[in-house]
C-alpha cells in the first residue's frame, strides 16, 4: 500500500523518529544522572552510534543490502533513529542484566536476544511504510532481496541474527572496557579511551568472517540459503538456554517502574508503536509477527520484573561500569 505525501518526510516516519529521540533522551538522562562516571556513559553511547552502528549501516547501504528513505535526521544514508534504537536496546539491556544474578559472559547473548525481539516488530512495519514523497516512492527502509533468497515477509532471514551480532559485539567490548576501567581504579584516561576502542573493535568483528559464519554458517553455507534458518534458531535458542541454566530467576536488585523507567520505556513503547502503526495502516500480513515478537518480549520482561520484585536487596546505584 502506498500513500502520497507532499511534505519532505511522511508523517509516520516523522512520528517514529520523534519517538526514538524522546526515548533516547530519557535513557541517556537516567543513565548519566545515576552514574558515577557520566563521561564514560556518554562516550559509550557516542561510540556505539557514530563509530560502530551507523558506520556499519552505511556500509550495508553501499553493499546494496538495503536502502533507507529520508528521515528527520540522517547519518550519511542512514536515519539516525536506527542506531539510536540499537543503542537504547543495548543500554537498557545491560542495565537490566546488572540487576540479574547472571555471569557476565552470558550478558551479550541476552542483549542480542533483546535486539532480535525488538527488530522482529520493527522491520516488518518499516518495510511496509511505503510513501511517495515529491515524486519518489520509497519505504522507510527497503531490503534488496535477490530472487530465491530465504526471507520472512521480504526481509532476509539473516537480518534478525544480524541484530544479535550488532548487540553481541557491542556489549561484549563495552563490558570488557568497563572491566578494564574498573581494574585501572577508574582512571579518567581509561574511561575516555575504552568506549571508543570498544566501538572500533566491535566494528572490526562485525565485518569479519566470524559474522558470516554466525549468519549463514559460511563457508559451509552461503548467503540466502536454508542455513540462515539454522542460525536464526541457534541465536534464539542459545540465549534462552543461558537464561534457563545460568539465571533461573535469581536477582541482585529489585526492579521498579520508578527506578528503572527507561527499561520499560524501551521494551514497551517501541513495540506498542509498531503494533499501532501496523494496525492503523492495515499491515495485516505482518501484524501477527509484530504482535508475537512484542508479546514474547513483554513476557520475558514480565518474568524478570516479577523476579525482581522478590529480590532481597534494595535499589542499586546505576553505574554501568561494573564489568
Amino acid at each position: 500500500m502506498q500513500y502520497v505525501f507532499h511534505t519532505p518526510i511522511p508523517i509516520p516516519w516523522l512520528l517514529a523518529d520523534l519517538l526514538t529521540v524522546a526515548i533516547t533522551v530519557t535513557v541517556i538522562g537516567f543513565a548519566v544522572n545515576r552514574s558515577k562516571h557520566p563521561a564514560s556513559i556518554l562516550l559509550e553511547g557516542f561510540g556505539f552510534v557514530f563509530l560502530y552502528a551507523a558506520v556499519f549501516e552505511n556500509f550495508a547501504v553501499v553493499q546494496n543490502w538495503y536502502i533507507y528513505g529520508r528521515s528527520l535526521l540522517m547519518i550519511g544514508d542512514v536515519p539516525l533513529s536506527v542506531p539510536l534504537t540499537e543503542m537504547d536496546v543495548l543500554i537498557v539491556g545491560l542495565w537490566l542484566l546488572e540487576k540479574m544474578q547472571i555471569p557476565t559472559w552470558c550478558k551479550p547473548f541476552v542483549v542480542g536476544l533483546f535486539g532480535m525481539l525488538q527488530d522482529f516488530s520493527l522491520d516488518p512495519v518499516s518495510i511496509n511504510q511505503v510513501f511517495t514523497v515529491q515524486g519518489t516512492t520509497s519505504g522507510r527502509w527497503t531490503w534488496l532481496v535477490p530472487e530465491g533468497m530465504v526471507n520472512i515477509h521480504e526481509i532476509p532471514v539473516y537480518n534478525f541474527p544480524g541484530w544479535m551480532l550488532i548487540m553481541l559485539y557491542g556489549s561484549t567490548f563495552i563490558l570488557l572496557g568497563r572491566a578494564w576501567f574498573k581494574r585501572s581504579g577508574y582512571k579518567p584516561s581509561v574511561g575516555y579511551i575504552y568506549p571508543l576502542l570498544a566501538s572500533f573493535l566491535a566494528l572490526l568483528a562485525m565485518v569479519s568472517p566470524l559474522s558470516q559464519f554466525l549468519l549463514w554458517m559460511a563457508p559451509l553455507g552461503v548467503k540466502g540459503s536454508n542455513y540462515e534458518w539454522v542460525m536464526l534458531a541457534f541465536h534464539l535458542l542459545v540465549p534462552s538456554l543461558l537464561l534457563a541454566v545460568f539465571w533461573r530467576g535469581r536477582m541482585k536488585y529489585r526492579i521498579s517502574l520508578k527506578e528503572d523507567f527507561p527499561v520499560f520505556a524501551v521494551f514497551t513503547l517501541f513495540h506498542l508503536a509498531d503494533i499501532l502503526f501496523a494496525m492503523t495502516a492495515g499491515y495485516a500480513e505482518v501484524l501477527w509477527l509484530v504482535v508475537l515478537a512484542s508479546l514474547i518480549h513483554f513476557g520475558l520482561l514480565a518474568v524478570i520484573v516479577t523476579a525482581g520484585r522478590n529480590a532481597s536487596s534494595g535499589s542499586m546505584e546505576f553505574v554501568l561500569d561494573s564489568g
